[in-house]
Formats: structure tokens, C-alpha cells, sequence
């Protein structure tokens, strides 16, 4: 599942779109709209998707920037409580950062070429579906 922006957008005002198209399949039944927890770097520690995350019972494994420690802190007792950070899940986030190293690999992802968001879509299905046989070849030897 891919989310496109225009090119200079930043990640973080991205989050919640992207969490809301989250499909996690189990081994029976529909597939689940909440994850058990969301890993990220510090770009996605704003309040608001804490708080979003918080509302629907999602374990937020993102650290927080110092200055917003420091606000925190210098609120005292109603700066609220220090983020708790899984450190074994937060070891696991850099899969997708390694997927999208994969996926830029392709000079047509990395330099961008296509014109058109539909022709430059079609090309990370593209991509995404060669990983994902290339993978798939790889596990079932």
C-alpha cells in the first residue's frame, strides 16, 4: 500500500492516512485494522499522533526529541509521563527502511522519471511485486 505526495511533503503528516489503510492479516478470519504496535523514528512523536494512537489502544514504539523532553519536563508533573520505549520492537522499524532502500534500487523509483502519479504508482507495484517474488523464490527453496 503506498500513500503518494507531491515530493517535498514530509513523512509525519502522512501517519495517520497510511495507519487508517493498515490491513494486518491473521491466519483466519478478516483482516485487523489495528496493529499491536507502531514503530517509528522521532519524526512521528508530534502529539497528535501519539494521541491517535493512544485513542485506538496501538502501543506507540517512537522515541521522543529532546525538545520535546525538555517542554515536558520544564511543565513538571503536568508535562505527563516520559514515553516508554520497547527497545526490542524499536530494533524491528528499520525493515521498512530497508524496503525502501529495495524499492529506490530501481532507478526509475529513485530518480523518478514517470511524469504522471498513476505511471510512477504503477511503478512501485511493479517494483514491490519483484521483491516480493524474489522473496518468495528465496523461502520456498
Amino acid at each position: 500500500m503506498f500513500v503518494l505526495t507531491a515530493g517535498q511533503a514530509a513523512d509525519s503528516p502522512q501517519f495517520i492516512p497510511v495507519l487508517k489503510k493498515i490491513r494486518v492479516r491473521g491466519p483466519v478470519g478478516r483482516p485487523h485494522t489495528r496493529p499491536g504496535a507502531v514503530a517509528g523514528d522521532k519524526a512521528y512523536s508530534s502529539r497528535g499522533n501519539q494521541a491517535h494512537l493512544r485513542k485506538r489502544h496501538i502501543k506507540a514504539v517512537i522515541p521522543e526529541k529532546k525538545d520535546q523532553t525538555a517542554n515536558r519536563k520544564k511543565k513538571g508533573a503536568r508535562g505527563g509521563r516520559p514515553v516508554s520505549l520497547d527497545a526490542d520492537l524499536y530494533k524491528e522499524r528499520n525493515t521498512v527502511a530497508r524496503l525502501i532502500n529495495k524499492l529506490k534500487a530501481w532507478r526509475g523509483v529513485a530518480t523518478r522519471y514517470d511524469k504522471t502519479p498513476d505511471s510512477y504508482l504503477a511503478g512501485l507495484h511493479l517494483r514491490a511485486s519483484m521483491i516480493w517474488i524474489k522473496d518468495l523464490t528465496r523461502t520456498t527453496r
